[in-house]
């Protein structure tokens, strides 16, 4: 249906690709993974046909539609929001408008007549009697109320303007769907509203993004841009990740013979294969696992970080005791209030609230960064604290090498000792020697990993850890916090991290707040939870 043929593209010296070939058909849902820099977006571009490949060419099936999530927020401000939506299939749009044109003419012709019925037709095959209706609830699906439909788009804030966006590109059901980063300022409730939507699609879906819950439910394949290639996989996120790894570590396995080698690997897939049988998706992913030959798996040259943390004592039996604590925005509203709460060995605890302020408001509470608006809290004698804020520029303000920004933080001033920190996070040799201020954000958020684990902290808080990182660093974090013995106290949009670290949630409300011992999944599901939801928050929504 879509295909690349060898495409290549080169910035100065720099290839980026290299005469890709491949093909996007079916009912299928293809992932895009790649490190950063590796152009993933750059493809999806290539793809849409927004930028031209220096060589090769890129071909849609006659007679398809392919749509695309926009990322400029500001191009619809003078539309309506639900006209924006409509318009994301422009060829109803254009009927739409021509009719419109037509009927508003004060010199209505006969001529002006015949045209109208033939678009009137082409209307009526295209279902467009129930476009509005579909846009409409597109929208509410997607968190935007039916009182902002006939809002304009200017009305609008940024995350409700991305919302819209999004059901723009889906409007229509296109043959092909290509999405950049959609869970981008989506919460989590919005996003399983979308991975039930892209299930229930039943055409060419093509997405990039680092959600790996997200990528794990809705892809059939994987598309890994590496080596300035596009290589296709099968299977989801979690199969490419965990048979790469196989066959890394079977690679590096010299001794092992290569009967035994695919053995293993074969037997890998059956168990996945199985696996796979449960999942929404089920029949179709389980027989393309199936038909996989174990030569297909290939080991990944991606470089995951090294984050460990280690605490250089274990807590004592007294954390963290909250008591009816309360904080306010700047104009007074409240942000939560009345939490009580006494932190116990071996809790991971995870901090939603409808509102995001609430939630950094919290952390920053805890660390001394601003005052609450009433209550107490107060940390054990055997604690100490371990922070990752949500904004971190005021850390990088200032001109300082990597190996002296790390350094002062640490009571070791040893050089060696301050590049083993930076070298597990993938600061290595000149690397270590950038400036601090001229950081991306992905590469500020791994030097503040870096402080952290430093400090060899009991007690670790992350206020949106994953804002900026790859699939890579994600992962490594992911895999530490689980493996951490302590006690975590975090907030995160990355439902994996969430779902699997957390033995304890805590909802916050300007009315109160929820404490729940359940995994996040049981806790979303418990309908009991519901009313106590509607209290705290004031209002009959839920999150």
């Amino acid at each position: 249906m879509l295909s690349a043929q060898n495409v290549s593209l080169q910035f100065g010296k720099r290839v980026l690709f290299d005469e890709v070939n491949i093909s996007f058909s079916g009912n299928n849902c293809y992932g895009i993974i790649g490190a950063n820099g590796a152009g993933k977006s750059t493809f999806l571009k290539i793809l849409s046909g927004e930028k031209d490949p220096n060589t090769g060419s890129v071909s849609l099936e006659s007679g398809k539609r392919m749509a695309v999530l926009k990322q400029e927020h500001f191009e619809f401000d003078e539309v309506s929001v639900l006209n924006t939506v409509l318009m994301g299939h422009k060829v109803l749009w254009d009927i739409m408008t021509q009719k419109d044109a037509l009927y508003a003419k004060p010199d209505f012709s006969d001529e002006d007549g015949i045209k109208a019925s033939e678009l009137e037709t082409e209307f009526a095959e295209m279902d467009g009697w129930n476009a509005e209706p579909e846009a409409a609830s597109l929208l509410s699906g997607i968190g935007i109320e039916e009182k902002n439909h006939q809002k304009l788009m200017k009305e609008l804030d940024g995350n409700q303007k991305v919302r819209v966006l999004l059901a723009q590109a889906l409007f229509g059901a296109p043959d092909v769907l290509i999405l950049d980063e959609p869970t981008n300022d989506l919460d989590l409730k919005t996003i399983t509203w979308l991975e039930d939507f892209l299930l229930d699609f039943k055409n060419t879906v093509i997405v990039v993004s680092h959600d790996r819950h997200f990528l794990d439910t809705v892809c059939t394949h994987i598309v890994d841009i590496d080596f300035a290639k596009a290589n296709l996989y099968t299977g989801n996120y979690s199969f490419w990740y965990q048979s790469s790894q196989l066959a890394l570590r079977q690679k590096l396995n010299q001794n092992k013979k290569t009967e035994e080698k695919r053995k293993e690997m074969q037997a890998f897939i059956d168990r996945f294969s199985a696996n796979a049988s449960k999942s929404r998706q089920a029949t179709a992913r389980k027989k393309m696992l199936e038909k996989l030959n174990v030569e297909e798996i290939r080991p990944s040259s991606r470089k995951y970080p090294g984050i460990i943390f280690q605490a250089e004592r274990e807590v004592g039996k007294q954390l963290l005791n909250i008591t009816n604590l309360s904080a306010n925005a700047e104009d007074g509203t409240p942000l939560f209030s009345g939490l009580n709460l006494e932190m116990n060995p071996g809790d991971k605890i995870t901090v939603i609230a409808q509102n995001s302020l609430a939630t950094t408001a919290l952390y920053q509470i805890l660390n001394g960064e601003r005052e609450p608006d009433s209550g107490t809290f107060e940390f054990g004698q055997t604690i100490t604290t371990g922070y990752l804020p949500n904004e971190n520029e005021h850390y990088f303000d200032n001109n300082l090498s990597l190996i002296d920004w790390l350094r002062q933080y640490s009571e070791e001033k040893d050089e060696a000792y301050i590049r083993g920190f930076l070298g597990k996070m993938l600061f290595s040799g000149e690397e270590s020697l950038k400036m601090s201020n001229v950081l991306s954000g992905g590469e500020k958020v791994r030097c503040m990993l870096s402080k952290m684990m430093m400090a060899n902290a009991n007690i670790l808080m992350f206020d949106e850890p994953t804002n900026h990182l790859d699939l890579e660093s994600i992962t490594a974090l992911n895999n530490s916090m689980l493996n951490f013995k302590e006690s975590i106290i975090f907030t995160s949009h990355d439902h994996e991290i969430t779902q699997t670290v957390a033995n304890r949630v805590i909802e916050l409300g300007p009315h109160g707040f929820i404490d729940s011992l359940k995994d996040y999944d049981e806790f979303m599901k418990d309908t009991g939870i519901e009313e106590q939801r509607k209290v705290i928050h004031g209002q009959e929504i839920a999150v």
